[in-house]
């Protein structure tokens, strides 16, 4: 499904050039669940933006299901985004002027998803992370596990092969992080490709394997 190789990234100013990402060969299979873990500033945003699309890499080849995407026009990256990639950050990223199900169906618009098919799929999905008592609510009026459960409804309503995560429970306690990590277990579980970023060995326990990165290198892989 996903297969890089000799990836590079390197970040220029007028006087410095910063290599993120070192000769990076990494396969991610259909239905795999892989965690990305190392410590801050070894790579693992800079990777979890080239796998999702967000930014191409400076060399190498990034294969995604038979074709190389390695370097394509923002555009293009940004159409073959949609409905095949689906993204859950730390920070939740919701509208705060849009209630839960508006953000929830934001995706459905922008894929053009007819008015009725909308609805019923963002009350399929809402209720799906228990959260259709909250449906019309603010994300200003939902706890950090709320918002959480909100933004990965919007992640999954467009039925995605990939979810990327980027430390998705950073912001939540235990009990908020281990009701979002068993949902993600749960999409993982129906057939869903999950990449997460995390400093968290708790959570890096759900996947199937953990990638470790330092100073921009895969040093180890360890199969859970």
């Amino acid at each position: 499904m996903i297969t890089l190789k000799n990836i590079k990234k390197v970040f220029k100013t007028e006087e410095i050039e910063t290599w993120a990402l070192q000769n990076v060969n990494l396969e991610v299979k259909k239905g795999e669940f892989v965690a990305i873990m190392g410590p801050s500033g070894c790579g693992k945003s800079t990777l979890l933006n080239i796998l999702g699309l967000l930014d191409n890499p400076s060399e190498g080849t990034y294969m995604l299901d038979g074709k190389d995407v390695s370097h394509m026009s923002e555009d293009d990256r940004t159409d073959l985004r949609k409905g095949r990639l689906g993204f859950v950050f730390q920070s939740f990223n919701l509208i705060d002027e849009l209630s839960v199900v508006e953000n929830v169906e934001l995706p459905l618009l922008y894929m053009g998803t007819p008015k009725k098919e909308r609805r019923r799929l963002v009350n399929e999905v809402v209720e799906r992370v228990a959260m259709s008592h909250r449906a019309q609510h603010f994300p200003a009026q939902l706890s950090g596990g709320q918002q959480q459960r909100v933004a990965i409804a919007r992640a999954v309503i467009s039925r995605p092969q990939i979810i990327l995560a980027d430390e998705p429970t950073g912001n939540l306690d235990s009990k908020h992080g281990k009701e979002v990590m068993e949902l993600l277990k749960e999409l993982h579980n129906e057939g869903t490709t999950i990449i997460m970023v995390t400093h968290s060995q708790h959570d890096a326990n759900y996947a199937d394997r953990v990638v470790n990165l330092f100073d921009g290198e895969i040093v180890s892989e360890v199969e859970m």
